[in-house]
Formats: C-alpha cells, structure tokens, sequence
C-alpha cells in the first residue's frame, strides 16, 4: 500500500436463495479470487449468505443457524488471506433478527455489525496504513438519504462499504453513480458499493448485481452482470490531504477502532492518470468545459470594465497561444457589452526576437475579430534604454530580455490610459507557477483573463474556438499557432527561425501541470508525483527526464513566489488559485530542500 493506495473490491457472486452453503462457497471463492488480485477490502451485497430476497424466512430457525454456520465456513477458509471482508447475513439477537454485515480478516471474525445497534459502531483502522479507516453501511438503497455514509465518513471513514439491497431498474445503474459520486465528493471519500446479483429471485424484482467504486466525486470501477467484480484501487493519501485542507473530519470520536491487516505491500496500480488532469477524461465533454472556461473568462472581464467605466481592451498579441486567447476573450468581450470589435487595440511589438511567422498570426487572429492592429516596433526605444542604463548592445544577459517586456508593458498600459481603455493580460497559470514570465513586465497588466487557466487549458480553449469557427482564415491561424512552439521571443534570432523555446528551460508544460496537479491540488510529495506521470505518460519521458523536471518544477515552485505575492486580479476557472489573496499561499523566501532531499533518494533508488 506504498503512496496511499489500497486495492478495494466490490463483488455480487451468483447465489442461490437460502442455500447457505452453496453461498458460503461463492464467497470463499470470491475472497481468494480478489486475495490473488492484492486486493485489502472488499465488499459484498446485504444479506450475501442467504440472498435478500429471502423476505421472512429470514427469521426462521433453520436459515438463521444455517447463515451462522455458513459464516463459520467462510472465517474459516479466509485464514491464510489479508482480505477484510463484509459478507452480509441475517443475525438473532434473543427476539430480534438484524441484516448484519461480518467483518472477516485473516480467519478472524472481527465483528458483527447490524447498523441498528449504537453498540455497533465501529470503524476499522489498517495496521499499517494509517490513512485507511473502513465503515461499513447496511442496507443502502437509492430511495433515502445516506446519513449513515455521511456520519462514516465526518467521523473519519476514508473509506465506506455499502452492502446494498435495491433491485435494478430501468434508471437504478444511473441513480446508483450519481450518489456515490455525491456521497464520495461530499465525504472526501472512496465508497464502495455491491448491490445483490442476478441469483436472487425474480419473483417481484430482478438483481443486476451491480458493482460500483467511486472517490471523490468520480467512478473508478463499475461491473454489472452475472459474478460481478469491480476493482480499483482508492488513493487515501489524497483524501487525507483534501480533507486536512477543508477541514471538519473528527476521527472517529464516536466509533470503536478494530484494528485489521498487517503488513504495507505495495498495491499494482490499474486505474488510469490522464495527462492533463486540469481537463475532462472524456473527450466528448471537452467542447461544454472550454465553453465554461470562455464564460469565465468573459464574464469577469465585463465586470471589471462596466466597473471601471471603460470602453477600450488593450491586448500585447505575440503570435503565441496565451495571447491569441485573451484577444479573442477581450473580442467577445466587447459583443457581451455591445460594443464594436475595434474597441480592442491589439499590438503587436516586435523587437529583436520576434519571427515572421509569430508576428503574422497574431495580425491574422486580431484582424479576423475585428480587432484594431497597431504594430509598434520597440527596437529603437530599447535600446535607447540600454544606453540610458549603460547596457551593452550585444550584452545577452537578462537584462537584454526583460528590458524588451517591461517596454512592452509600458506601451500597452499607457495606450490603455489613452483610450479609457484596460491593459488585459495575457499570462496563464503555468507560466506563474514556473515564474517564466517577467516581474513587472508581461507578469503585470490590469486584468488577468488567464490568471486561471493553465497552459494545456489555453490550448484546448484556443483548439475549440479553431474546431468551431466558419472562418477558414482564423481556423488555419489558430491551428498555427498551436503548432508553434513556446516562446518568449527575447533573444535575436537567424534565418527568421524561433530559436528560443520555454519548454528547453522549463520542461514540457503538458507535464508541469501533470505535477501541478499532483502536488499543489493533490498534496503528493514528488516520489509520488513521479510514480504516477511513469502511469500517465509512459515511455514519453525517460526516468532521467522526469527527475530532472521535477527537480526545475520544485525549485522554481519556491524561487519564484515573490512573483506570485502580488499578482493582479483576475477569474479563477478551478477550485484551485494562485491568487495571493485566496489561493495557493506561501511564502516568497521558502526553500524546496525538503522536496529536493525526497528526489535526491529517489534518485539514488533509481540507479541501484
């Protein structure tokens, strides 16, 4: 279970109605079966040993002490396994006679829950892995609310079991996936849930055996047939962290703790890791997700200009994918306020990096829109401000570039004071989160409509504009500057090429928001972010590729705060921010050697 995870199961075996022995063997079989898959918790539908729709012979003697003894078989048999089980049953206490859930563990019956019972409440805690804390819940249907998951889980379940009862309808499969992606959301939990298999009777209802494993508010596993199993495994170091940051967790102040398994092996990871996590998995709600992010976009920027009382948007446009997404953002900006498209000034600066072939996209995309173009090249005054500071001419150094952004930022704000207009920035997250940008140059403007957004969501903003515009002219200017590399265009180039790339410097940024995501979102230290990009991407990046990344990503995380301290305003589009006002906060002279020192022993790991 290295990292957090835990290999989880939910299982509907085929059963026969009140055969006890015949069920106890499908789930003995069931408990070796999801043992050999390294599986440690596992779930079975209510009342497994005798099926649930037994109805009132339930209460009869023979069936009662044929469960027990069913039970007794099944502890038995388990021995040799770490599995915790929930196998469900109905159990006498003198007059009464409760649906129970047994918690069965390596040969040991751990105890008998009925759910009805406060003696009863009792949570199970991993030996070894201290995240992992079980409930289990009884009788789940889809037609009441599940207080009992969401007690479960404010007391500190990271996982719930649902040993379900409901029949199938023509809706239950759906019914049953929008609660568990609610209850998980809503706990900051994994939920497992098994409901009763197609061997009950049909009397009045069918059984589906439906077979569903959620966290936090997503599906990983589903199975819905005869012998149902469905296998994934829950990260509980991530729950963990989302809920020490939200808070509102008691730890199981009201429940007894019994204690399960033994020894942390490490869990084979099935579950998929998508690239670009910042966007949806499925590919078909792409085209609804970046019209959102454009609202976003759009929506704030009309505030704050009907605030300020302004009519102009002032757009520094390079050709690249940021600002190719802020002229258009501001372009539609203007229809939503019913202004014309000429009140967006976009200026394009060229200076002694900037390529044709940039240069001639960014004039394409602003004039398809309707924008005003002005091309104000900076060359002259640069360098009238190289000889103002005593900077030599063919001095390359850093200063050579920021001289030309923060000239920039100089025109496009005072062409803003000019026409009542507001200097709109074209920054995107990634670019803050690396601090690939120039302090008070392009890193400031007056509104930031990419503050949200990383760069693999710009890309895909400006990829759907493309996808659905009429405008052959646009689309094949967008489709070109998404085939354009990154660049900052600060450095003199040869031949008209782009020479200078950001991704040489700072790594791919489909992968620095892939660690992104993983360590700021997520909470992951970086031998875990490391082992999941190894999943996501496979053999695109070496190991060699992937430390030396990490290692740029965690020092630039701390070097260039300072950056990020005093960012301007601008809309979020996730429930993650840098904002220095309510989002990601930390200090502007902290150090990575923490983060460094975990790489650097993975490192050595590595070559071994």
């Amino acid at each position: 279970m290295r990292d957090g995870f835990v290999k989880v199961a939910a299982a509907s075996p085929v059963i026969r109605v009140a055969d006890c022995d015949y069920n106890a063997d499908r789930v003995i079989e069931t408990i070796k079966k999801a043992d050999a898959l390294g599986v440690k918790v596992l779930v079975f539908p209510e009342l497994t040993l005798t099926g649930v729709s037994c109805y009132d012979l339930l209460t009869h003697r023979v069936i009662l002490d044929g469960a027990k003894k069913a039970l007794d078989k099944v502890v038995e048999a388990t021995k040799d396994t770490d599995v915790l089980a929930f196998v469900g049953l109905p159990w006498a206490d003198g007059a009464e006679v409760f649906s129970a859930a047994a918690a069965v563990c390596g040969g040991e019956l751990l105890a008998v829950l009925s759910g009805d019972d406060d003696e009863d409440e009792r949570l199970f805690s991993h030996a070894a892995l201290d995240e992992l804390t079980v409930g289990v819940e009884i009788d789940t249907t889809l037609d009441r609310a599940n207080s009992a998951a969401d007690d479960l889980a404010a007391s500190g379940a990271t996982l719930v079991c649902q040993m379900a009862s409901f029949p199938a309808t023509t809706s239950s499969t759906q019914e049953a996936e929008r609660n568990l992606c609610y209850e998980s959301r809503k706990g900051k939990a994994g939920v497992i849930l098994a409901a009763p298999g197609t061997g009950e009777s049909t009397t009045d209802n069918w059984f589906s055996g439906l077979c569903l494993v959620a966290e936090n508010g997503r599906i990983l596993a589903q199975d819905e047939r005869a012998d149902a199993l469905a296998v994934s495994e829950i990260d509980v170091e991530y729950l963990t962290n989302l809920r020490r940051a939200s808070g509102g967790f008691d730890g199981a102040l009201a429940y007894e703790t019994i204690v399960f398994g033994s020894e942390a092996a490490d869990t084979v990871i099935t579950r998929k890791y998508p690239k670009h996590p910042h966007l949806p998995e499925d590919p078909k709600d792409l085209p609804a997700y970046c019209e959102r992010m454009l609202e976003i976009q759009v929506a704030g920027l009309v505030r704050r200009m009907e605030y300020a009382h302004l009519d102009h948007c002032v757009v520094g446009i390079s050709g690249g994918v940021d600002s190719t997404l802020c002229v258009m953002v501001s372009a539609m900006a203007m229809k939503k306020m019913g202004l014309p498209s000429t009140n967006v000034i976009a200026c394009t600066m060229p200076c002694f990096g900037t390529s044709s072939r940039t240069k001639s996209n960014a004039i394409v995309v602003a004039e398809q829109w309707g924008c005003e173009v002005r091309v104000i090249d900076i060359g002259k005054s640069v360098y009238q401000h190289f000889d103002d500071i005593g900077h030599a001419h063919d001095d390359y150094s850093v200063a050579f570039e920021n001289a030309q952004a923060r000239e920039r930022t100089q025109v496009l704000m005072d062409i803003a004071n000019k026409v009542n207009g507001l200097d709109v920035g074209t920054e995107d997250l990634s670019e803050y989160i690396d601090g690939w940008c120039t302090y008070n140059g392009d890193h400031t403007s007056m509104y930031d409509v990419n503050l949200g957004l990383t760069k693999t969501q710009v890309r895909a903003a400006v990829a759907h504009i493309a996808e659905k515009t009429d405008d052959r002219v646009l689309k094949a200017a967008l489709y070109d500057v998404l085939d354009c590399p990154v660049t900052p265009e600060l450095l003199p180039i040869h031949d008209d090429m782009i020479e200078q790339k950001s991704e040489d410097a700072v790594g791919s940024y489909s992968l620095q928001d892939f660690f992104t995501w993983q360590m700021l979102v997520c909470g992951f230290g970086p031998r875990k972010t490391f082992r999941l990009a190894k999943l996501a991407y496979g053999e695109e990046f070496s190991d060699e590729e992937l430390i030396r990344w990490l290692r740029s990503w965690c020092k630039r995380l701390f070097t260039q705060q300072f950056k990020r301290s005093c960012l301007m305003d601008g809309p979020a589009v996730m429930d993650f921010s840098i904002s220095p006002r309510n989002g990601f906060l930390m200090p502007s002279d902290g150090e990575s050697a923490l983060f460094q020192k975990e790489l650097d022993e993975l490192e050595a790991e590595l070559k071994k």
